[in-house]
């Protein structure tokens, strides 16, 4: 296979329009040392303001997309480019240091990027309001419940005003509700800072929910096998997983991952 081509922006450049493309795959591929083929032949374009779900059955490759794209593991061949100065990324687990209180588990990344004390502090306070753990700020993560953590563990990615946001199963380990109320409330921050987002999940009812587009990856080797553009807007409620509209976009998705896994 020939060597994976990679680029990044330079840091000194101005943050991306809500036009400009975050993410680019073009026929990517990655085998482990192992031999094991995880991707093949993927193609992929996120711009900032684009929502873009990932669903496909359980060790098609969703995970390493991810860790390509941010870095963290290399294609093995194909052309990834990275058109986003900051990216935050958020794991299946919050990840929270349990000795540190909220404050300072939401300041690490900032810390870590060389922010300046007033810029973190001002960034910090912002994002804790904004995930709506405001007055929690002296708690340690024992003290949390699964999805305040979450929220802490979202706050720390905000603080870098992020252009690419990586989310991998987030709230796949949570109750209905919690998961549903933390939807809305990822999709209100997506509204007001229109980054650009890759979110993998299972559930194809979360996808569709979030999304402004839903990808479907077929078994391994993971390749992209279905793209829905999902057409409601960014301002939605509950009630829209109720709709008739709804349904019938699921259900083309569903029989899109099942054609996908056979």
């Amino acid at each position: 296979m020939s060597a994976p081509a990679r680029s990044r922006p330079d840091t000194a450049g101005s943050i991306p329009s809500s036009d400009t493309r975050v993410l680019h795959f073009r026929d990517v591929a990655k085998t482990f040392p192992d031999g094991t083929v995880a991707l093949e032949g993927v193609d992929l374009d996120i711009r900032r303001g684009e929502f873009v779900t990932v669903v496909g059955p359980s060790g098609c490759g969703k995970s390493t997309l991810l860790r390509i794209a941010s870095d963290l593991s290399p294609a093995t061949s194909g052309d990834v480019q990275v058109d986003a100065q900051r990216i935050g990324y958020v794991f299946q687990d919050a990840t929270l240091l349990p000795w540190r209180s909220v404050l300072k588990n939401v300041q690490l990344l900032g810390e870590l990027h060389g922010m300046g004390r007033s810029s973190l502090n001002q960034a910090t306070r912002d994002a804790i309001d904004l995930v709506g753990l405001t007055g929690h700020e002296k708690k340690l993560p024992r003290e949390l419940s699964g999805g305040m953590r979450m929220r802490a563990s979202l706050a720390r990615s905000l603080t870098l005003d992020p252009d690419l946001f990586l989310f991998d199963e987030p709230f796949g380990a949570l109750d209905e509700i919690t998961r549903e109320r933390l939807n809305d409330e990822l999709l209100s921050m997506f509204r007001t800072k229109r980054f650009g987002a890759l979110f993998i999940t299972h559930s194809v009812s979360e996808a569709v929910y979030m999304s402004t587009r839903v990808l479907v990856m077929s078994g391994r080797p993971g390749h992209i096998v279905g793209s829905f553009d999902v057409p409601f807007g960014t301002d939605r409620t509950p009630e829209l997983r109720f709709t008739p509209e709804f349904a019938a976009l699921a259900g083309e998705v569903s029989h899109a991952l099942r054609e996908g896994h056979s």
